[in-house]
């Protein structure tokens, strides 16, 4: 379980995180931690948040956001909300590292993704685009689904090949790391 002050990175994707508040035993609670991401990195797919707000205040660099199908771009001191439902994805748009406070609210069981995604990353279960085989995914996608879901494919239809390749997924092996 993540607690303040620790540290995870993401080797494939060039992400850090440094946990600066977590929910702890109450899921309703803000996830609040300190994120960095490698010049010209992004987060590897576009993604939605169901039912999570999530707040990206830029510390330094210059991001490009995909909000829905509007693109934005970022800098210093500025600071985009992301509305629960929408999809997005974030790009580190210099040749700096990009550093930002990230907020999702409430925090359900983010914290808890990101580590076992990034625990998948450094035990070299990532492709080299941040994600993993499909069995994996549909295993992670079950145990997640109120925290995150692919914006490329309906909803319905991942819930479906989630519930069937995530057994079997399990059967081959590929359940945690």
């Amino acid at each position: 379980m993540a607690r303040p002050g620790e540290t995870i990175e993401n080797p494939v994707t060039g992400e850090r995180i440094v946990f600066r508040k977590t929910a702890g035993a109450s899921q309703d609670q803000p996830l609040i931690f300190e994120y960095a991401l490698r010049p010209g990195g992004s987060v590897p797919f576009a993604h939605v948040h169901p039912r999570q707000e999530e707040r990206f205040e830029i510390v330094s660099g210059r991001a490009r956001i995909r909000v829905g199908k509007r693109l934005v771009r970022v800098r210093a001191g500025e600071t985009v909300v992301v509305p629960a439902g929408a999809a997005h994805r974030l790009w580190n748009d210099s040749e700096e590292e990009l550093r930002a406070i990230v907020e999702f609210r409430p925090a359900l069981r983010t914290a808890e993704g990101f580590e076992e995604l990034f625990r998948l990353a450094r035990a070299g279960k990532l492709g080299r685009r941040g994600l993993p085989n499909p069995f994996r995914l549909a295993i992670l996608a079950r145990e997640y689904r109120d925290e995150v879901y692919l914006a490329a494919v309906p909803p319905i239809v991942q819930r479906a090949a989630a519930l069937l390749l995530a057994p079997v997924g399990r059967l081959l092996g590929y359940g945690r790391s």
